[in-house]
């Protein structure tokens, strides 16, 4: 092509690029006008779809705020808060950081579909879509519950592996709409809020980890029939109603070994400063040791109660070491993860790291152990800086009256402690 065609095409290369350039202007335009138009205020009806066909529905709500919106979570008589909600163009990223999360999700109309993922793009997402208005939280069908079959339950759970666990069933039944929870020894399954359908159930629970799904059928014998779905497989379980249901001995079931009468530790904290039971600033107090992660919902129910618990009593004679165990060990993630952790609970006691969160490690770091079954697990040191008592697991708010009789007797057992 000669110099005299170039020159003649010039123009309309021009013009080209500025019709261009104000068609991407318009676009944007319209972007930002649709993004400021959208506002995600109210409450939400979501649904993960943990495999295929397999649907589980969560509520949550997003708060109207002069500083920064944030998702509150749904379940019972529970709101949780999930996180800061930041909107762009066409999306919202709510940072989970409590479970090192994030949900992810495109505005679509007035929907929003995305996934629940990892921070770190590891692992498998999850798809999620959400839809504004909806007040349920399983969709009713219309047909009503054949009972009420609020109570107390005795439930075994049928593990992969063939061994029998026992547990409680606690539910509350209000017409068709019923909430309820599963007390383990290893903790429990904090607010499950759902549906009755004739015979059936339905529950389900997300607070940011993974979502917690729960179906089955009541007799009217009062027998319970049911699994507990996820995307890694079922695990069904049988149950009876019965009033008089408990858990064994939670005090008993984790204990020293012959010979030993404390715990021998040395663990760093995230600036790499060594904390162990022998240091200055707890001798002659009463200590407790809590062995958690913060990747452990029951975890954070302990340390909801802890963190408040220690800032009222910490004149007293007492102190605590949060003792975690975390899925990763390099630097930057522990400083990340406790001090999420610290500052969402606004924790003012030592918090150390002594490794992953593994039933093997966790004896091999804490030797004096025996039978190690739970995280959390409480251990609580007299003044001489002997094990006085280890409670295993932790009944959280959504047992009622089992969280209730935990905070007394934990309150009865420092004040006693406290004494000598």
């Amino acid at each position: 092509m000669n110099i005299k065609s170039l020159l003649f095409l010039l123009p309309t290369f021009m013009l080209s690029q500025t019709l261009q350039a104000q068609t991407q202007k318009k676009q944007s335009a319209t972007a930002h006008k649709l993004t400021t138009s959208f506002v995600p205020n109210g409450k939400w009806r979501g649904v993960f779809e943990i495999k295929p066909g397999v649907e589980v529905p969560f509520n949550f709500e997003i708060t109207k705020s002069d500083t920064k919106p944030h998702l509150i979570f749904l379940n019972g008589e529970e709101r949780f808060d999930g996180g800061v909600v930041k909107q762009t163009a066409d999306s919202i990223l709510v940072a989970l950081d409590q479970f090192d999360n994030e949900l992810a999700f495109k505005i679509t109309g007035d929907s929003l579909v995305g996934t629940l993922r990892k921070q770190d793009g590891s692992g498998k997402p999850l798809a999620v879509n959400a839809s504004r208005g909806n007040p349920y939280r399983f969709k009713p069908k219309g047909k009503n519950p054949a009972a009420d079959f609020s109570g107390k339950y005795d439930i075994t759970f049928k593990s992969p592996t063939g061994k029998d666990e026992n547990a409680v069933g606690l539910f509350k039944q209000n017409g068709n709409k019923i909430t309820g929870t599963f007390l383990r020894v290893t903790g429990d399954s904090r607010y499950l809020e759902g549906i009755v359908e004739g015979n059936d159930f339905y529950l389900s629970s997300f607070i940011g980890s993974s979502p917690s799904y729960y179906k089955g059928s009541f007799s009217k014998d009062g027998t319970i029939t049911g699994e507990t779905v996820s995307a890694r497989g079922n695990t069904p379980f049988t149950g009876k109603q019965n009033q008089n249901a408990a858990l064994p001995d939670v005090y008993k079931l984790t204990f020293l070994k012959d010979g030993y009468k404390t715990l021998d530790f040395s663990f760093p904290d995230v600036n790499g400063k060594k904390v162990s039971l022998s240091d200055e600033k707890f001798k002659n107090k009463v200590v407790i040791l809590t062995i958690t992660g913060t990747w452990c919902p029951n975890c954070v129910d302990e340390a909801s109660f802890i963190a408040p618990w220690y800032k009222e009593n910490r004149n007293r004679g007492v102190e605590v070491i949060g003792i975690h165990y975390e899925r990763q060990l390099d630097s930057a993630y522990v400083r990340k993860a406790l001090t999420r952790f610290r500052d969402k609970f606004d924790i003012q006691y030592d918090q150390v790291i002594a490794g992953t969160p593994d039933k093997k490690i966790v004896s091999e770091s804490l030797p004096a152990l025996n039978n190690f079954i739970s995280f959390p697990t409480t251990i609580i040191i007299n003044k001489k800086g002997e094990v006085a008592q280890i409670h295993t697991g932790y009944s959280g708010p959504a047992t009622g009256q089992y969280y209730t009789d935990f905070v007394k007797e934990f309150n009865a057992e420092i004040d006693g402690l406290l004494k000598e």
